[in-house]
């Protein structure tokens, strides 16, 4: 804080001419312009009344400008606002938190503290009105240094005990990382145990929660003098922050009244942790309630429905949104695409794209998206260019669409893999450096590694990872090894598995690469050596699991299930199909079995994988001819892919199956993928 009066010494300004302020009898003037700029709903019409203004000589009204920087500011037109502040020349008092006020409410927090500068500088001394968004924007830019050195100016200003200063001085605190200091100001709050400081409260609780240190949160919320929904909402986010779920839905129920931020929270928290199908529950259970949800609670119960494919709950909502009055705007219309897509109906996600007349970056990358996991690689190659051009006039000469980012070419790039377009993968890869200036993630290397694996370029895909300008990671080792196991090439493979060992040791896909390697070898010793290694060291393989959604509910299943209450039934079926499947060619894939057992044990091994279980189950479950959807944590065999076909043809149902690669439409005996996934 040493030099700080350097830094905020005051200039003189030269003097300037201006027209005088109006005479009393042009009051009624003024007034009557305040209430044009309050009228005002578009840049354009506060320009014309601000062109008569000028006309009346009224613009040396402080009380006018000020109106015109806060009325401009709220159109989100910062620049213009800048314009009109420039010219008044009596920068006081009012003028100047005008403009910091709607800088910071633009999110233009370096130009906001640049004119708190200017401001101290001109000598006009801020107040309570000044700090609160001064303390917003540095706490913006964590500036924490220069924000204790104006937490000492708002001492000298004497406003340090004003409601509003106080808890911007905490929240700024908090949001440098500076927890202590924040303690320190809320502690000798005169106020804090009163009622009507309960934004204080929430505030550093808020604080508590972002630090992890949950116990003190609950201490400060079990001594606030009184709580509010408000209260009750901080400390809920902040376990689902912390991934204590169920410590939050104990909080929601106690909570005496609930408004739509709390459910909001409960739906948004729990689908982040993981629990989609409870945050599905909460979402329409506060429908049933009569709560009207607003866009974030309907976004978060879209994303809930897209993570495990539960397009039935999708349909539901889409329904409430086109009944309910909500404008399809960019979150919701992004949302609905991106459901539509990851539940495995292209077509609607398409149509709903179409129909969102306002697109971002997210809107269009959610498309792109769509498209490549469906295996849609001319229509994904199209939306994109749509993109590039997307606003540009047909006679300009000149691009001025979206800009793609990183995650674009991340979408992109999954087409080129699935479709084994390598070369414009490649060109694709080449572009977001040439001509985009973007830096490739480890995400880009390992797609190209995946697109020249798939296709069987193997030296090439080892001559890139060696020429990498990072250190390849667990990832893209184990992309190339799965390139090497499709393609058979043992020796690359071993050094791929090598890799992934010395990279993480402990990680159970790991041994689970050696034994594969060991096992498609015939060397049985080694595949025993590694699976006891892997028990002394308490190493588990991650299960695999599938969700199916049938009459509202989903049911999950893991492979070797027999837990589901229809299990009997659903084991029948499943023998069925795979009889019906023989008499038409089926032959189980047991090589996608890698242990030293006999044949018949590794058939009894496949037909318990959890697609097969869940394939069953849909079959016997939901109306004949409708379309069966499944969702599966991990990439699908070989064997059940091929089961799938067959089923599908039998059955003469479309299947849709959503892999951790991509989505497989199984329809009359063929699969969308081409059999190249």
């Amino acid at each position: 804080m040493k030099g700080l009066h350097l830094l905020f010494r005051p200039t003189t300004f030269p003097a300037k001419t201006f027209t005088p302020p109006p005479p009393s009898s042009q009051y009624p003037t003024e007034t009557r312009f305040i209430s044009l700029i309050h009228a005002s709903k578009t840049t354009k019409h506060l320009r014309q009344v601000h062109a008569q203004i000028l006309r009346r000589n009224l613009l040396s009204s402080s009380h006018l400008t000020t109106q015109l920087i806060s009325a401009s500011s709220l159109l989100n037109s910062v620049d213009y606002s800048l314009s009109i502040f420039e010219h008044f020349p009596p920068k006081n008092l009012h003028v100047f938190n005008a403009l910091i006020r709607g800088l910071t409410d633009n999110s233009r927090f370096q130009s906001s503290i640049s004119h708190f500068i200017l401001m101290l500088r001109s000598s006009v001394r801020p107040d309570r009105l000044t700090y609160p968004f001064v303390l917003k924007s540095l706490a913006n830019l964590c500036l924490g240094g220069l924000g204790r050195a104006v937490h000492c100016s708002v001492v000298k200003s004497g406003v340090e005990f004003d409601t509003f200063v106080r808890v911007s001085l905490v929240d700024m605190y908090v949001k440098v990382e500076e927890l202590g200091l924040a303690m320190k100001v809320f502690d000798e709050s005169p106020e804090k145990n009163k009622s009507e400081s309960v934004l204080l409260w929430n505030v550093l609780i808020n604080g508590c929660c972002k630090f992890g240190d949950l116990g003190k949160a609950v201490e400060l919320f079990e001594g606030m003098p009184e709580r509010y929904s408000g209260s009750w909402n901080s400390l809920i986010n902040g376990f689902m922050r912390n991934g204590d779920w169920k410590r939050a839905s104990e909080l929601f129920e106690q909570m005496p009244e609930k408004n739509v931020v709390s459910w909001t929270t409960m739906v948004s928290g729990l689908s982040q942790n993981g629990e989609e199908e409870k945050a599905l529950a909460i979402f329409f259970r506060m429908l049933d309630e009569g709560v009207r949800a607003n866009d974030l609670t309907i976004v978060s119960a879209l994303s809930a429905s897209a993570k495990i494919g539960a397009l039935e709950a999708g349909l539901h909502i889409h329904d409430y949104i086109s009944s309910g009055g909500f404008r399809l705007n960019v979150a919701i219309g992004t949302a609905l695409v991106d459901m539509y897509a990851k539940c495995g109906n292209i077509e609607a996600a398409s149509l709903v794209f179409g129909k969102t007349k306002e697109k971002n970056l997210l809107t269009w990358t959610a498309m792109i998206w769509g498209w490549a996991i469906h295996g849609r690689v001319e229509q994904a190659f199209q939306c994109f260019k749509q993109m590039m051009y997307s606003g540009v006039c047909p006679s300009s000469a000149y691009i001025s669409g979206i800009k793609p980012d990183g995650i674009v070419f991340l979408a992109i790039l999954t087409a080129c893999s699935h479709s084994g377009k390598v070369d414009m993968g490649l060109n694709f890869f080449n572009s977001m450096t040439c001509d985009y200036s973007l830096e490739p993630t480890m995400k880009h290397y390992t797609l190209i590694v995946d697109l020249l694996g798939r296709a069987g370029r193997l030296d090439e895909a080892l001559i890139f990872i060696q020429r990498m300008p990072i250190t390849p990671d667990f990832v893209i080792w184990g992309a190339l090894f799965c390139a090497c196991r499709a393609h058979k090439n043992i020796k690359m493979a071993e050094l791929a598995s090598q890799r992934l060992l010395e990279l993480e040791p402990k990680h159970p896909g790991s041994y689970i690469f050696l034994s594969n390697i060991y096992a498609a070898a015939g060397r049985w010793d080694d595949v025993e050596r590694v699976r006891t290694l892997m028990q002394s060291k308490s190493v588990k393989k991650d299960p695999g699991w599938s969700y199916i959604e049938a009459d509202g509910q989903v049911h999950s299943f893991v492979a070797g299930d027999h837990a589901h209450k229809h299990a009997k039934d659903i084991y029948l079926k499943l023998e069925e199909i795979v009889a019906g499947a023989r008499k038409q060619g089926y032959m189980p894939g047991t090589e996608w079995v890698l242990h030293n057992i006999e044949e018949e044990e590794k058939e009894d091994a496949l037909g318990s994988h959890s697609e097969k279980l869940a394939l069953a189950f849909g079959l016997i479950q939901t109306a004949p001819r409708t379309t069966i959807r499944i969702v599966k944590n991990l990439r699908v065999c070989g064997d059940c892919h091929s089961l799938m076909k067959y089923a599908s043809k039998m059955s003469q149902r479309e299947i849709v199956l959503r892999d951790i690669k991509r989505f497989h439409h199984f329809k009359d005996g063929f699969c969308s993928c081409g059999d190249y996934w």
